[in-house]
């Protein structure tokens, strides 16, 4: 069967510059310039495909993981060309690279550019009017960690390690990370990744550097540790992490509203010894009736004081911590896309293109954000997968350079003669219907 070239629809409207909008209003040209000239990777000569151009391809990449667009670099690219000439010189003709090209240029910028544009931008934006966002003037934050499927390539199986599995090894690669959110507005931030075999307790201590004060951190058992708790609250911030239910916890002081003061330590032998204990408030409850619950729960948090955030308002909080796991979820399968994995073939690129899914992540749930602020709305009201399929749909139908600028040439078109041998069709009239087709 005859086919075309590949490109977008025509027809456009001014209104699909939408998702180039959402793109350079999050990470301003100015901002990314000056980032690619702090890591050394800004374009000293002129090139069909500027540093600066490259990094918005792969954070514009990351929107079409799904998309059929998104197995070819170059359709990509050339929507997102098509947006930055409507808003600069719309009469100049767009010269597109091929897909080797940009895989060039990808590996030209590297993965410091996009690490350090997410370190420096994508940060909690709850406003005080966000719902959800606060618990008496407190910023809501969780914690948690997750792992994202890679090619299978030897380069990216001997930096990042396979999961085991009852037969030999996984099938791919994976990489582990570990992120802090946001919970009014699910922004992931301070992410940091690892290869498979590092903890998230290892990954977690470089994330906790993020937190601030005036900000309350929930995490689940796994992350508690005497260790990672003195690193968590160095900045200032308030902790509720729930523990282990056989972690020794004498009571100190019985306070009014059921919890009481306690001591953590880093050993036993520090615990005889009395010394470098730190002084927790512990909220112990049972969830009576409710099916599913487990038989004991145990917070901890360094609000030591009940009047500002009694127990029972700390536990009715707690389950906000799952709020996270919903945004892993966005990530990983709304974003990403269930069964696809992250297709880069060199560990460097894999790092560029995992900070690409993020900082896409980060623009589509700040415009979501703004969205839901103007309706005075809870964010989490708003639909995630809607507002990254209107950012797709809306590349998708806006046309390349404004026609005219860029003529498509027509492919012969091929039919099976009666010796069962192939030929060019007879006349240009039937070419042109097989290319229509």
């Amino acid at each position: 069967m005859a086919r075309r070239p590949a490109g977008l629809p025509p027809g456009s409207r001014i209104s699909d510059s939408i998702r180039l909008g959402v793109i350079a209003k999050t990470f301003p040209a100015d901002k990314i310039e000056a980032v690619l000239t702090a890591t050394g990777k800004a374009s000293v000569r002129r090139r069909a495909l500027p540093a600066q151009v490259v990094g918005y391809d792969v954070i514009a990449l990351a929107v079409y993981m799904q998309s059929s667009y998104r197995s070819s670099y170059r359709e990509v690219l050339r929507c997102l060309l098509a947006g930055l000439q409507w808003l600069s010189e719309p009469g100049t003709k767009i010269q597109v690279a091929g897909n080797a090209a940009i895989s060039q240029a990808r590996s030209r910028l590297a993965a410091a550019v996009l690490r350090q544009l997410h370190d420096e931008c994508v940060q909690p934006i709850a406003a005080a009017a966000t719902r959800g966002g606060w618990y008496r003037g407190w910023r809501l934050l969780s914690i948690d960690g997750s792992t994202l499927e890679l090619a299978d390539e030897k380069r990216n199986a001997a930096a990042c390690g396979r999961p085991g599995a009852s037969r030999g090894a996984s099938a791919y690669p994976q990489l582990r990370f570990v992120s802090l959110l946001e919970a009014g507005t699910q922004v992931l931030f301070g992410t940091r990744m690892g290869a498979y075999a590092v903890s998230e307790i290892a990954l977690a201590e470089e994330v906790v550097g993020h937190l601030r004060q005036e900000m309350l951190c929930l995490a689940d058992r796994p992350f508690f540790s005497y260790r990672l708790w003195n690193q968590a609250r160095a900045p200032g911030a308030d902790l509720l992490w729930r523990s282990r239910k056989n972690l020794i916890l004498a009571c100190r002081q019985r306070l009014p509203d059921g919890s009481y003061l306690s001591h953590i330590d880093p050993s036993q032998w520090a615990r005889r010894r009395g010394g470098d204990a730190v002084t927790v408030r512990v909220i112990e409850y049972r969830l009576e009736g409710l099916p599913g619950a487990e038989p004991f729960y145990r917070l901890l948090t360094t609000i030591l004081d009940p009047e500002p955030a009694p127990a029972q308002e700390l536990a009715a909080l707690y389950p906000q911590r799952g709020e996270i796991e919903t945004a892993l979820d966005e990530l990983k399968t709304h974003l990403r896309g269930a069964r696809i994995v992250l297709h880069s073939k060199t560990p460097e690129l894999v790092q560029q293109e995992f900070y690409g899914l993020l900082l896409a992540h980060f623009a589509i749930r700040r415009l979501m954000h703004e969205a839901a602020l103007q309706a005075a709305e809870d964010p989490d009201r708003l639909s995630f997968l809607h507002a990254v399929r209107v950012v797709a749909a809306s590349s998708r139908t806006l046309s390349l350079p404004p026609l005219g600028t860029e003529k498509r040439s027509l492919r012969p078109c091929w039919r099976r003669s009666s010796k069962n041998a192939w030929s060019p069709a007879g006349d240009a009239a039937t070419r042109a219907r097989s290319n229509a087709r």
